[in-house]
């Protein structure tokens, strides 16, 4: 077992639905997590598929929730968006960018491939300091809220896998069980910090 606590971070487009879930869930379990999105705003669906409501990352949920209730309550409510700003809300006072953190974590999960390579790519631009290896592993879970719960769980049964596990480069290994119990396949690699 690592000898201190798994230092995780979640990522998805906007931190509203899927990292949050996984932040959810990750701290009820105990694990030191954040959450983050890498879009440039944040995006939620609008009243029709092709005008989606956009904020900045600096609005609060609670602003967010109260905006859309604002705009047409039963539409938000019957789509799940206020249900998520409300539980978001209470993990935290808003979105964040992973852009702008500078905090170090032991592994970083992302909800698609898109954000992954994001992910990777701000990494890699990054001066390497302290040469500490980060693993990045992609969890591809469809932005919907059933979806979402269950890439929470996937990303939660590795976490406690890892926590346990002698060292945090058995990820390898790790993944390849969660493939086959599974059926999804990973991306996986290793950045520095």
């Amino acid at each position: 077992m690592p000898s201190s606590p798994l230092r995780v971070a979640v990522v998805c487009r906007s931190n509203v639905n899927r990292s949050m879930e996984a932040h959810s869930i990750l701290r009820k379990r105990g694990f030191r997590v954040q959450s983050f999105g890498v879009g440039s705003r944040v995006k939620l669906p609008g009243r029709s598929r092709n005008r989606p409501v956009i904020y900045d990352f600096s609005t609060t949920y609670k602003q967010m929730y109260e905006d859309l209730c604002r705009k047409d309550r039963e539409c938000y409510s019957r789509n799940g968006i206020l249900y998520l700003l409300g539980r978001n809300d209470k993990i935290k006072p808003r979105p964040e960018r992973f852009q702008e953190c500078s905090d170090l974590f032991d592994v970083i999960f992302t909800c698609e491939e898109g954000v992954y390579d994001r992910v990777v790519q701000e990494l890699c631009a990054r001066e390497q300091v302290t040469f500490q290896p980060v693993h990045v592993v992609n969890v591809d879970i469809a932005d919907t809220l059933e979806d979402a719960t269950v890439g929470a769980f996937v990303i939660c049964e590795l976490c406690q896998s890892l926590q346990q596990a002698d060292n945090v480069d058995s990820l390898d290994q790790l993944l390849l069980v969660a493939e086959e119990k599974t059926g999804k396949s990973f991306l996986h690699t290793v950045c520095f910090y």
